[in-house]
């Protein structure tokens, strides 16, 4: 499968993990490495109807997602990134649409999240995203072994509710 794709699973699947939210205890990588490779979402969701915004960038691809999506609907937008010394350098394939952007990500406690993302210059998705331990993007040159996690993540969701 296409790697846009495997994103749009990702997130697909940040969304349904938004609905269960769960705290886990997996260790926290380093402040610097944060923005990369985790699921990041503007709020929880109030309802199934709720709108959120997701953003998530996968280091191994290069490439990242902007997504605004309820349990029933959503829409996305893909993205390849170059990373500079804080900066992001975005292009959307689709449009061709450049941007540069800084994405700036520490701990917090807002939101009952234990991380913040604010978003300064990107012209889609929302300025300010949280996200929690164990919303970690997990490398994976294989959909199947992404699939597996996905189906053993809602399983422990599943137990624990």
């Amino acid at each position: 499968m296409k790697k846009p794709l495997l994103l749009v699973v990702v997130v697909s699947v940040a969304v349904a993990l938004a609905f269960r939210w769960k705290h886990t205890g997996e260790p926290v990588r380093a402040a610097q490495s944060l923005v990369a490779d985790r699921i990041w979402i503007d709020h929880v969701p109030r309802n199934d109807k709720d709108t959120i915004n997701v953003f998530a960038m996968v280091s191994e691809q290069a490439a990242g997602v902007f997504q605004a999506a309820s349990q029933w609907r959503g829409s996305y937008e893909v993205f390849r990134y170059e990373a500079n010394a804080g900066e992001l350098r975005l292009v959307y394939p689709q449009t061709g649409d450049r941007k540069a952007v800084r994405a700036k990500a520490r701990r917090c406690t807002e939101q009952r999240m234990d991380f913040c993302l604010e978003i300064e210059g990107a012209s889609r998705g929302v300025k300010k995203y949280y996200s929690k331990e164990g919303w970690e993007i997990r490398r994976s040159h294989d959909l199947d072994a992404v699939t597996h996690q996905i189906d053993a993540l809602r399983a422990e969701l599943a137990i624990s509710e």
